[in-house]
């Protein structure tokens, strides 16, 4: 059976059909559902294996990145998405929705529920688009298995990854928490050991602020037409796909 995909968007949200196609391409059957359907019925979560909160500008980004959208589910979703987490299913959050699975604490949160991470504005205080090298280490998240190095784009004005104090953060790396890195001379936003995205302890729980929805076609690479075709027949399909058929085959 194809597993179900819940994908979550709020006003704001603009990555989500995007994202529902990737899934659909890598043999999912995904759903995109309004925050405030799941607020009036959160027994619809354990129709689904997975989890996925898009990017975009949830709420307008007021207050903070993903913040309205991570109280919402933090106050009023909290067992539900527990629930989730610990029936053994899989969440991801991308870029927005990465910045809303840690400041909700269902990404991972201390003993009192609070956030032991979060993501700050850019050392340029500026919002960034652009592409990145990225480096995936680990073997405990399902997502990246198989995928060592990629290149993706980015586009965000609060991702900079940082933690409360530096022996978080080395707890984080020690755990082997820190599964994304930007190559170190592509660190686009001054985050802490080029972080680019990060999973919880079981791995199943993944955020990324770069965006692989953007690229599940060749065509989608900005030098495409630049680009020898390769002898595996790798250079079919965007690098970002494998994170969605590596979603998907988790439950197959």
């Amino acid at each position: 059976m194809m597993p179900r995909i819940l994908i979550l968007r709020a006003p704001g949200t603009n990555c989500d059909a995007e994202t529902a196609f990737a899934f659909q391409m890598a043999g999912g059957k995904p759903d995109v559902l309004h925050l405030n359907r799941l607020l009036e019925a959160p027994q619809l979560a354990a129709n689904y294996q997975i989890l996925c909160i898009p990017g975009g500008f949830s709420y307008g980004d007021d207050v903070a990145a993903g913040r309205i959208f991570a109280n919402q589910i933090r106050h009023h979703l909290g067992d539900v998405m527990r629930e989730f987490r610990e029936a053994g299913k899989l969440v991801l959050g991308i870029c927005n929705g990465f910045q809303v699975l840690i400041k909700s604490g269902l990404l991972d949160a201390d003993d009192s529920g609070g956030p032991i991470a979060s993501l700050a504005w850019n050392d340029s205080h500026r919002y960034i688009d652009r592409w990145v090298d990225l480096q995936a280490g680990g073997t405990d998240c399902p997502f990246l298995s198989g995928i060592e190095t990629v290149f993706l784009p980015i586009a965000h004005a609060e991702g900079k990854f940082v933690t409360r104090d530096e022996a978080t953060l080395d707890q984080l790396d020690k755990a082997g928490q820190l599964v994304l890195r930007y190559s170190p001379e592509s660190n686009p936003n001054g985050s802490a050991r080029d972080v680019a995205g990060m999973c919880d302890a079981s791995g199943r729980v993944f955020g990324l602020m770069p965006h692989p929805e953007r690229f599940i076609d060749p065509t989608q690479h900005p030098q495409w037409t630049r680009l020898p075709p390769t002898p595996d027949g790798a250079g079919k399909e965007g690098a970002g796909l494998q994170l969605f058929r590596n979603a998907v085959g988790y439950f197959s």
